[in-house]
């Protein structure tokens, strides 16, 4: 009869401790308090098993050694993904002046770029297309 009863009383407060845990309020699974609401730094990379860098971005500084259209190479923002060899093949910058994505193929590795180029500074734009034998058509508006 004791052990009836300690059954009785064990499955009682087993049933209040349920209770209490579908009562008490929930977070959402993927934040936990000790998370910042913004990361803030300089540069970011991934890398991947190996530990080589496969996405990067960073802020690049004005360069006054790199001289592009007449003026020192702006500061910019630039964000790279890399093939497993290391070749960017995806850029995406922006400055002051404008933005541009370029978009590379697989012959980049082999010597013989092969890419789509989209800028837009100031008030132009244009569409720039290589292939792998070096033929090049750019379209402007």
């Amino acid at each position: 009869m004791k052990t009836q009863r300690l059954l009785i009383v064990l499955t009682a407060i087993n049933l209040g401790l349920l209770c209490y845990q579908a009562a008490q309020p929930r977070l959402a699974v993927a934040s936990t308090a000790d998370v910042p609401a913004v990361l803030r730094g300089r540069a970011l990379e991934i890398v991947d098993a190996r530990g080589r860098i496969r996405a990067s971005i960073a802020v690049l500084p004005e360069d006054p050694k790199v001289i592009w259209k007449g003026k020192p190479y702006p500061e910019t923002v630039l964000l790279r993904l890399m093939s497993p060899e290391g070749s960017p093949h995806v850029k995406l910058g922006a400055s002051q002046l404008g933005a541009g994505l370029v978009i590379g193929g697989e012959s980049v590795i082999a010597g013989n770029p092969t890419y789509i180029q989209v800028l837009a500074e100031g008030g132009e734009s244009t569409l720039k297309l290589i292939n792998k034998a070096g033929v090049e058509r750019l379209i402007k508006p």
